[in-house]
């Protein structure tokens, strides 16, 4: 019997990494002369590094001093001082900073200025949440990054102390997450000023794949890894039903036995996930 195959309709790039890279491309194309340097990964998929390595754009971790051409600030953001660096060297800027990640950004410096003690959910070692970070702490220092309620718990004291605290969120994250945190805060702290910066391509993407996954028998989550909003998709739809997450087609023979008992596989990627590796997925399960 052929199986029933479904698409989410929010899989693969959202609008700012589709901004984020067609810019970066369209740059090199009319700057053929100029080094194009992008400071830490573009966006969370090593298949679209590697196509902007073969297109001449270099993937740094910090700018060389010897050289000058154009910074591309990636879809994450960036700490105020990497502006600075980078235009003290010489490079051009460019800022491919997704716009909402730049809308929490700006939240964030607000709350601080407003004398709040800031609360950013969502993992520290994240680019975006280091830069949502860095951001604010040029207005103050009042600041905790915390992933889940566990972490928070650690600085009751010094939330308690505060009594003000300001909430905003990684854009990616699981609002399952943003609700246990704020439920925890509301019991500790006199006022809590919460600004749900989850960006609403996530909040579709979640919505849809949840809805996929109640009438699949598998869901297969396309993406890197590495992206935070791709391994959500993962964990949200694992509690649902059969989830698997893989990176490239390839992975599929691994899962075999699993697909090949499934009658209903629906799929979903990540917004860092391009169309031809989700379209090689779909071709693969379809020989199944």
């Amino acid at each position: 019997m052929k199986k029933n195959i479904k698409l989410a309709k929010h899989a693969g790039f959202c609008y700012g990494v589709k901004r984020a890279v067609e810019t970066t491309k369209k740059l090199k194309e009319e700057n053929k002369s100029k080094e194009i340097f992008v400071l830490g990964e573009l966006i969370h998929n090593s298949h679209v590094i590697n196509e902007l390595s073969s297109l001449g754009i270099h993937t740094v971790d910090s700018l060389p001093c010897e050289s000058t051409g154009v910074c591309v600030i990636r879809s994450h953001g960036a700490a105020p001082e990497i502006f600075e660096d980078a235009k003290e060297k010489g490079y051009e800027v460019v800022d491919l900073t997704c716009l909402d990640v730049k809308k929490v950004q700006q939240k964030a410096i607000e709350l601080v200025q407003d004398g709040y003690l800031l609360v950013i959910v969502g993992k520290p070692e994240h680019p975006e949440v280091c830069a949502i970070k860095a951001n604010a702490q040029k207005h103050g220092e009042n600041i905790l990054v915390a992933p889940d309620t566990a972490t928070l718990k650690d600085f009751e004291e010094e939330i308690k102390k505060h009594k003000r605290v300001g909430v905003v969120v990684q854009t990616t994250q699981r609002i399952e997450n943003l609700q246990n945190v704020v439920n925890y805060l509301l019991s500790v702290a006199k006022e809590v000023k919460i600004f749900n910066t989850i960006c609403a391509s996530t909040s579709l993407r979640q919505k849809e794949a949840k809805n996929l996954a109640q009438e699949s028998d598998l869901m297969v989550v396309v993406g890197s890894k590495k992206s935070a909003n791709t391994t959500h998709l993962a964990e949200i739809l694992s509690g649902i039903t059969s989830t698997i997450h893989i990176e490239t087609d390839e992975e599929l023979e691994k899962y075999e036995d699993l697909i090949k008992k499934s009658q209903n596989i629906g799929v979903t990627a990540g917004a860092s996930t391009p169309d031809n590796i989700i379209n090689n997925v779909i071709e693969k399960l379809n020989k199944y």
